[in-house]
Order: C-alpha cells, then sequence, then structure tokens
C-alpha cells in the first residue's frame, strides 16, 4: 500500500512538528530557523530517537500530547543527515522526499526480497503532498527523490546496487522517515522529510563522512525553507 497525503492548509491552530534522530541533526535545524529569524510558537523541533521504532513511537507520543492539549500539529517534517545515491545527491546536497518508503521491510525468498505489501498486508511508502515538495524544494535549492528507511546502514557497494535496483527513484537513505511518516498518518498529519547528505551510500568510509558540512546544509535549509512550512496549511 501507498499512503498519499492530501493537500490543503493547515488550520489557524495547526502547528509544525519537525521530527530529527539526535539532538545535534534538532540544533541544527533550530538554528537555522532562529538564523533566518523563522523560530516561531508554531515549530516545535524534537529529537525522538534513532530508527524507524523509535521515531514512530516518539513522534505519536509529540502528536498525541498535542491533539490532548488542544493545539494540534497540522503538519509532521521528519529531518536530519544521511546517505546519498551518487551522482545524483553529492555529500553536502540536500534531498526532499517526494516518497518516504521502508527498503526493508518484508521478507527475503529464494527468488528475492518481498516488501511487505507483496505479501498482503501492510504499508512500505507514504507520499508527501506535492506541492510542498516542491514548493521546499525550490526554496532550500534542494533535489527531490524517494527517501529511503532502513534498519541497517548501507555499507557495501552491493548493497547499495541493489536498493537502487529495488527503488530506481532512491536518492537517500536514513532510519527515521518511514517511523516519523507511519506517526503521521495513525493521526491524520501530512509529512514531509528533508535530508542533507553526510555520505555517500556505499562501501563504509568514516574518513570520508561530512557530518559537520551536513549538518550546516541542514541548518541552511530550513532557514531559506521556513516561510514555506509555515505558510503550508491544511484544511
Amino acid at each position: 500500500m501507498v499512503v498519499q497525503a492530501q493537500e490543503g492548509r493547515l488550520t489557524d491552530t495547526g502547528r509544525v512538528l519537525i521530527a530529527t534522530a539526535v539532538p545535534a541533526e534538532r540544533d541544527a535545524v533550530a538554528g537555522g530557523l532562529s538564523g533566518a529569524g523563522a523560530a516561531s510558537p508554531a515549530v516545535d523541533v524534537v529529537a525522538v530517537g534513532v530508527g524507524p521504532a523509535a521515531a514512530a513511537a516518539g513522534t505519536a507520543t509529540a502528536l498525541t500530547t498535542a491533539a490532548l492539549s488542544g493545539r494540534p500539529y497540522g503538519l509532521v517534517v521528519s529531518a536530519g543527515i544521511g546517505g546519498g545515491f551518487q551522482p545524483d545527491a553529492p555529500v553536502g546536497s540536500v534531498v526532499v522526499a517526494d516518497a518516504l518508503t521502508a527498503a526493508d521491510l518484508g521478507a527475503e525468498t529464494p527468488d528475492g526480497f518481498l516488501p511487505v505489501t507483496e505479501l498482503g498486508f501492510g504499508t512500505v511508502t507514504h507520499l508527501p503532498p506535492p506541492s510542498l515538495v516542491r514548493d521546499v524544494a525550490a526554496a532550500a535549492g534542494a533535489r527531490t527523490g524517494t527517501v529511503l528507511t532502513v534498519s541497517t546502514v548501507t555499507g557495501t557497494a552491493a548493497r547499495a546496487a541493489q536498493l537502487l535496483g529495488r527503488h530506481p527513484g532512491a536518492a537517500a537513505e536514513a532510519m527515521e522517515g518511514f517511523g516519523v511518516a507511519e506517526a503521521a498518518a495513525a493521526h491524520g498529519v501530512p509529512v514531509l522529510e528533508i535530508r542533507a547528505v553526510s555520505n555517500a551510500v556505499g562501501p563504509r568510509d568514516r574518513a570520508a563522512w561530512r557530518i559537520g558540512d551536513a549538518l550546516a546544509a541542514l541548518a541552511d535549509a530550513f532557514g531559506k525553507s521556513a516561510h514555506v512550512l509555515e505558510s503550508w496549511t491544511h484544511t
């Protein structure tokens, strides 16, 4: 199953929840928003944990708490750094997801991998509102493409090729987007994912990672696109 978010506008009480994995990403996003003069009570940035399960639980908790307080969120953004598929998403670039896909949710069979949807149940892809993807990418100077959610980060060329074979539109991989999207969908809230590329997807080489550069790119992307996020509304 593919879950398609609806186009629309936030109500006057709708707010934006930005979910990162770790505090360093949270602080980069918050710094970008603040540096652009865009920090607002309508935007909350929280670190919800590493991996799809922690991300889903943390995001669901934040959404539930907000709803019970009478100040619900109208948009959820999964944000952070991640790996980029080369050459389309080089280190230091930014990717805005046009699809959030669970890359390894399914079963290995003698004939290859089967996504959970082909087993007869579940969801593997969430689609953000296309106009929001387009506007944020334009503001941030980012490219668009599928962002894969994995539970095990890719560390070999063979695995990278395998993922691209299954998902030709993949631009980046990370570990939280699909979990954030599952929580958002359970609350009927649209979702978006923004990733700054810290390393190439493929052979694991820590010396080649550029985490500082990626965090700076993440901050810059949110500084440039904050007005889009805050003005996008859902009815």
